[in-house]
């Protein structure tokens, strides 16, 4: 059905062009001489020549990167934010020819309006500008796992003024593409293995020395040892208190996989907990 979409639109081209350019036309005189017509004939010419040249790019780029139809990266995305605004452009354009604007006393009349618009538009512009920066940049593409800014999420879109994240606990957080661009931006599906830290505090007198404790959390993931190197476990002290310790425990992952590394931090806060009720009893009572 693709194909055949395809062959319609060139072959509407064809005759598009051939009422424009030709002399011979298909259609009655008095149609071509409407005003309407005309204008509305050339904006489907141009559309017609963008989207087919856009989608021929996007076609010759996939299979040089061997991407299935239904694939879309950054760059793909990019191609759609481009044609959004040679649409956009276009419309602009043909309303003016429609009601006999002349470009050069339009852009003249209004500049004053026009630097007002901008003014306040700026922001938006800004956003476009870094949205197709931002697609065509090696920094990430949809379904990676980045950290942008404070913010962490898998990317789920990233559209002509904003990147949607989809966060770890299944929410849409968008940010704005120039704010973006101008943050720092961890991608760690790019990475190669990836190095997870659990943070918690927990009493002294719960258990008798570090160690016990790290190999209790080191055979509460014993079912994950596929996905974790057995040399990165680590139990570090981060800060000691009075009647407390803040610890970090830490392991490295042998590759990225969000759903794997959920279910790691679970169990490791839930091996936590049953460390501390199993040796409540250690606890002093209040008399």
């Amino acid at each position: 059905m693709p194909s055949i979409a395809n062959v319609l639109k060139i072959i509407l081209l064809l005759f598009l062009l051939n009422e424009v350019i030709s002399p011979v036309h298909l259609l009655p005189s008095e149609i071509l001489e409407n005003h309407f017509i005309k204008v509305f004939i050339r904006f489907l010419i141009y559309i017609l020549v963008v989207h087919l040249s856009l989608r021929a790019t996007r076609r010759f780029y996939r299979r040089k990167k061997q991407l299935s139809d239904h694939t879309s990266d950054n760059v793909i995305l990019g191609l759609k934010n481009i044609y959004y605004l040679f649409f956009a452009a276009g419309i602009f354009i043909s309303l003016l020819s429609l009601f006999e604007v002349d470009f050069m006393t339009f852009f003249t009349t209004i500049s004053i309006v026009a630097a007002a618009i901008a003014i306040i538009t700026r922001e938006y512009i800004g956003d476009i500008i870094s949205g197709i920066m931002l697609s065509f940049s090696s920094y990430f593409k949809p379904n990676d796992y980045v950290k942008i800014g404070e913010v962490s999420g898998k990317i789920i879109d990233i559209t002509l003024s904003k990147v949607v994240l989809l966060s770890d606990d299944d929410n849409i957080i968008v940010i704005p593409n120039n704010k973006a661009f101008t943050s720092e931006i961890i991608n760690h599906t790019r990475k190669a293995s990836k190095k997870v830290s659990i943070e918690f505090d927990i009493d002294l007198l719960i258990f008798s020395t570090v160690e016990e404790l790290e190999d209790a959390l080191i055979r509460s993931l014993a079912e994950y040892t596929q996905y974790i190197d057995p040399s990165s476990y680590e139990l570090r002290i981060e800060k000691i208190h009075a009647e407390t310790l803040s610890l970090k425990f830490q392991y490295l992952l042998l590759r990225i996989d969000r759903k794997i590394e959920k279910e790691i931090r679970k169990n490791t806060v839930r091996r936590v907990v049953n460390f501390v009720k199993e040796n409540a009893s250690l606890l002093p009572k209040n008399e």
